[in-house]
């Protein structure tokens, strides 16, 4: 796990040190292995790539996501054939390819690679926006790229172009419709059905995000946007054991990259790639500093988005080892030079992820995007069914920054059916007291009845955005985030007071300290 450790800290995609870790044990390596499957390593890659996707998914927020998915759909389709057109310009004139090859490369790398993504945008502090457009945009644009590469390298003559786009369109809404629906169905059940055990929810989780990718792809859809869809609906749904399944799956995921990028390492045979060292070069300077940033300003025109933010999806257009897995698509077709495609994109992979990725946290700092590192807000909660008490257990994280910080439990005013009932602090437990204060880096065990388990979670949530006074600002609680009217406000007021009066009934007198643990 080294290699985890130095690309987590060099900011470098874990890409790189795996394809070499391949490229070392594979042909001109130490171990010389012998390895020219590519249509194992196409089944291989595809089935590491469901399994990113549902990583990413899962580990998705909706309500940073949401405001971005249309800005994030126009630059997968519009984008993706402005990309296309671009760079398989600059193959065919700059570098001599025909038309054929020149088109398969554009459709290619044209596809920003999820793993690439989720591993290095999520260490940079960027606004949550320009994230979920990033993030977003490379779980979408497989699909049409999928579609492309496959079209260009059927044998015969291509489709028409508004055959590819009708089939891209089709594709994206079963794809979807699919998602959507298994992602539903799979929070439907896991929230209702009680697992023999806590074990059991991880897989659950992945097994649903899989099937999803399995029913879109059996009814002829993107099974790619089927499995994202599906993992950010179950990742958004408070499902039990929510840290173990996330856990579970960044665990999976990394495994699924270690094996697919050592994997195209032993796919690939150094001493081929020297010729076609400087037409990848080529190539990537059309993608790199043309046709992504055409790519960028034409798709996101129509939307409200600072320059800055747009010239910083310009630069992170991160490639990874999807490109490199759609190149064995023609290697499998038996298209003529697909040897030259893939050897091409996969220099150009190496070499631009290894220009792009270390520099996007300069390149946000210098055009003042970037956000200053800030500890959590928001609570952790995780959730035990207790099935036959007819009740939860809620295991409540305080972070750093929330304002839960000096609350007292009594102001809390959770629900009825709900307590409070250990409080967990510098690794010791005690039982709490209405008037005991909370601090940051606190856990409570809060105990909940069946019907208030949600409103439960959502007092705490308001209480933890918007402190003891969650109620009267409208940031949740009762009406779920909508301001409450003045008998909601009579009754937070009647609650303090006699709160107050309690406590001085203990003290003795109205201006002494109230005991507090």
């Amino acid at each position: 796990m080294a290699a985890v450790r130095v690309s987590s800290r060099s900011g470098l995609p874990s890409l790189l040190l795996y394809l070499g870790i391949g490229i070392a044990m594979g042909q001109d390596g130490f171990f010389d292995v012998k390895f020219n499957n590519a249509e194992l390593t196409q089944v291989i890659g595809y089935a590491a790539l469901v399994v990113i996707l549902a990583e990413g998914g899962l580990g998705t927020k909706w309500k940073e996501i949401r405001p971005a998915l249309p800005a994030a759909a126009v630059l997968s389709i519009v984008g993706v054939a402005v990309s296309v057109g671009v760079t398989a310009a600059g193959a065919h004139y700059l570098v001599g390819l025909d038309w054929r090859q020149a088109l398969i490369i554009g459709a290619v790398v044209s596809s920003t690679d999820a793993a690439a993504v989720f591993s290095v945008l999520r260490k940079v502090p960027l606004p949550a926006r320009l994230t979920g457009v990033l993030e977003a945009e490379s779980g979408f644009n497989d699909a049409p790229v999928v579609i492309l590469v496959v079209a260009f390298s059927a044998r015969g003559p291509v489709d028409s172009w508004y055959v590819l786009v009708g089939e891209i369109a089709l594709e994206l809404a079963i794809g979807a419709a699919m998602g959507l629906a298994v992602g539903w169905l799979g929070a439907f059940g896991l929230r209702r059905v009680a697992l023999p055990a806590s074990g059991l929810y991880p897989i659950a989780v992945m097994a649903i995000a899989v099937s999803a990718y399995a029913a879109g792809a059996l009814v002829h859809g993107s099974g790619f946007l089927a499995v994202y869809l599906a993992a950010m609906i179950l990742g958004n749904a408070k499902l039990p054991h929510w840290p173990a399944t996330r856990g579970f799956a960044d665990g999976l995921g990394w495994l699924a990259q270690i094996g697919m990028f050592v994997l195209l390492g032993l796919l690939v045979t150094p001493h081929d790639l020297y010729d076609d060292f400087w037409p990848a070069v080529i190539v990537g300077l059309v993608l790199t500093m043309v046709a992504r940033p055409l790519e960028v300003f034409i798709s996101l025109a129509p939307f409200r988005l600072p320059w800055q933010e747009k010239a910083f999806m310009s630069w992170a257009g991160l490639r990874g080892a999807v490109p490199i897995i759609l190149a064995t698509i023609p290697m499998v077709s038996g298209v003529e030079g697909s040897t030259r495609i893939f050897n091409i994109v996969f220099v150009l992979v190496v070499v631009y992820t290894l220009i792009q990725g270390p520099t996007l946290p300069w390149v946000a700092k210098i055009l003042k995007i970037a956000e200053d590192p800030a500890e959590a807000t928001d609570l952790g909660i995780e959730s035990a069914p207790l099935e036959r008490l007819r009740g939860h257990l809620l295991s409540v994280a305080i972070p750093g920054k929330s304002k839960m910080h000096g609350v007292e439990v009594g102001e809390l005013r959770m629900p009825a059916g709900a307590a409070v009932t250990l409080v967990v602090r510098d690794g010791k437990s005690f039982v709490p007291a209405p008037s005991t204060v909370l601090r940051r880096g606190d856990e409570l065990l809060v105990v909940t009845t069946d019907p208030v388990r949600d409103a439960a979670e959502q007092r705490l949530r308001a209480v933890g955005e918007g402190g003891k006074l969650a109620g009267w600002l409208g940031t949740g609680g009762r009406e779920g985030g909508i301001a409450p009217h003045a008998a909601h406000l009579a009754q937070d007021v009647a609650h303090d007071v006699a709160h107050a009066v309690k406590a001085m009934k203990r003290t003795g007198r109205a201006d002494g300290p109230r005991p507090r643990h």
